[in-house]
This record gives structure tokens, sequence and C-alpha cells, in this order.
């Protein structure tokens, strides 16, 4: 059985928690898969402080929240990033966890989903996340999902709306997305890198 974290790269937004808990429900353990629901706001990390390069050597003096949070990351074989645009990037709080992060992701999988109230769905997010996540030397798999205008389609409970615009595309490209991150991490995971 591989270990799969979808991380919640928001320490703000409503929409992020709808459609996080929406994932919740549907993507479910299965025989091959335990997922690991991570919200980034019960790390509470400090502006990145430390004089180590994680990607070089180990960070010195740290604190128990920024322990956890590197720990949880090391015990995936996998992730799933779902993250907002927030002026054409990502949370600067989610690029503020990734500072914190040397080997423990080292050549795992990752598959981003990106999401907006506006028509774009996050894309440039989504764009620039792929550059940061491949500078610590994850495996990013070729195609983002996006989700635009996903105010629309998703409740605070976690329901897709099935009369709303675009939630059959959305449910069909989440599907194949936690489809093929499942696939990347069990072969990577059964053949390591050596």
């Amino acid at each position: 059985m591989v270990k799969i974290g979808v991380v919640l790269g928001s320490v703000r937004s409503k929409l992020g928690e709808a459609i996080f808990n929406y994932l919740q429900s549907k993507y479910t353990d299965t025989p091959d898969v335990q997922y690991d629901w991570i919200k980034l706001d019960d790390f509470p990390l400090e502006p990145y402080h430390h004089d180590e390069t994680p990607l070089s050597e180990g960070i010195q003096g740290l604190k128990s929240n920024e322990r956890r949070w590197l720990s949880q990351l090391n015990g995936e074989d996998g992730y799933i990033f779902l993250t907002p645009e927030y002026d054409h990037a990502i949370p600067g709080s989610l690029k503020n966890a990734l500072d914190y992060v040397g080997p423990e992701v080292n050549r795992k999988p990752v598959q981003i989903i990106s999401y907006s109230y506006y028509s774009d769905g996050g894309m440039l997010a989504a764009e620039s996340f792929v550059e940061i996540l491949q500078m610590l030397k994850m495996i990013v798999l070729p195609t983002p999902v996006l989700l635009w205008n996903a105010n629309d389609n998703f409740t605070q409970a976690g329901q897709l709306l099935s009369n709303a615009a675009n939630s059959d595309h959305f449910s069909e490209r989440l599907d194949e997305a936690f489809h093929e991150i499942g696939f990347y991490t069990r072969v990577l995971h059964e053949n390591p890198f050596e």
C-alpha cells in the first residue's frame, strides 16, 4: 500500500475547504492507496528563518510544528497539492511551507489541482508551482487540474453540484488525476530510483 498526502495549500480559503471536503468524501482509501488529508493551517509555520538551505543540509533547531510538517511529508509516497491562485501565483503561506522542505519529497510524484473564483482556474498559479516543485526534486505530473469559477460548483459541505456548469468536467478531471497519481505513486514506490 502507498500513502498519498492531499495538501490543502491555503490557510484562509472557504472555497479551498469546500473542494477539500469534496475530495475527502469522494476519494477514500483502497487496498492499494491510503490518503492522508493534510491542511496547511494545522501546521502554523513562521516565515522561514533558519540559516540552513534544506536541500543542502538538515535544518537545526526545528520547532515541534516544523518537525511535524516535515515528518508528515516524509511519510508520504506521493502528493496532491490543492492551491488557489493569489496574484498569479501560489499563496505565500504555501511557498513558505515548502521553503522548509528538503529530502522529504525527493523523487516522489505530485499532482497539482488549482482553483479560482475566476475563469482562468488558477492556471498561472499551477504554472508557477511547477518550477518550485521541480526545484524540490519532485516528479510533477504533466497536466494540472484547473477548477475555474469553482465557487459555483462546490458547497461548503463538500458536494459537487451536478446541475452547475462544468461539474461533469470537473468530476471527470479529478477522477483522472487521482487515478494518475495513484498509478505513478505505486510505480515509483515499487521501483525506487537508485
